[in-house]
Formats: structure tokens, sequence, C-alpha cells
């Protein structure tokens, strides 16, 4: 899966991304879609509702208590009639199916990615 590699940013307009690693509290089903899931996610300072779409690859029961890798510094979106505060990272296998980042190993919540 080779995609065009996007243009070049400056260090400044990469610092603006503020991500953390939170851990997985909930993960529920969002029986509407093939691909999102609600999930309440603890970055440290508070809990955030997160839809995301890992549906395909992942579980919900398998989900809760994962640490993940959040951008929570994006503006809320409406998402399926829902409030998205944050994206959980993820890339995408040689089927195209999501692949969430995952951390080696646990850290504190909201431990900021440098």
């Amino acid at each position: 899966m080779n995609e065009e590699i996007k243009q070049n940013i400056s260090f400044d307009d990469f610092s603006k991304l503020d991500l953390r690693v939170g851990t997985i509290i909930s993960a529920d089903d969002l029986e509407d879609s093939n691909k999102l899931i609600k999930f309440i996610v603890d970055i440290g300072s508070e809990k955030r509702q997160i839809i995301g779409g890992l549906k395909k690859q992942y579980k919900v029961e398998d989900l809760a208590g994962k640490q993940v890798v959040v951008v929570i510094n994006l503006e809320p979106r409406n998402i399926a009639g829902l409030e998205s505060n944050g994206m959980i990272l993820a890339s995408h296998d040689a089927e195209g199916l999501p692949v969430a980042l995952f951390p080696e190993r646990n850290v504190p919540d909201g431990s900021q990615i440098s």
C-alpha cells in the first residue's frame, strides 16, 4: 500500500499535535455501522469518548485495558450521531484492515508522544 508522501511541514506545525497514550476503558459496538466502535479512553487528565473505525480488525471485548496512541487536540467531530473527542492512531495492513498503534509496554495514561 504505497500512498503518495505528503508535503513537508515545519517542526512548529508538527508540534501543534498533542499525541498522548491512553487506556481504553470501554469499547462498545455501534450496531448500525460495520466499522465503528465507541471508545472511552482515559488520557490521564480526563476520559474521552472517541469514535473509531477499528471494528473490522478487533473484537470490542478484546480492547478494554489496551493502551493506544491518541491525538487529543482535534476539534470535536460528530460521527454516526456521536461526538468524537480525539483520534486513535492506526495504520492498515496489506488487506486494508486497520492496525491500531499499541505501545510496546504500559506507560502512564496521558504520557506525551514526542
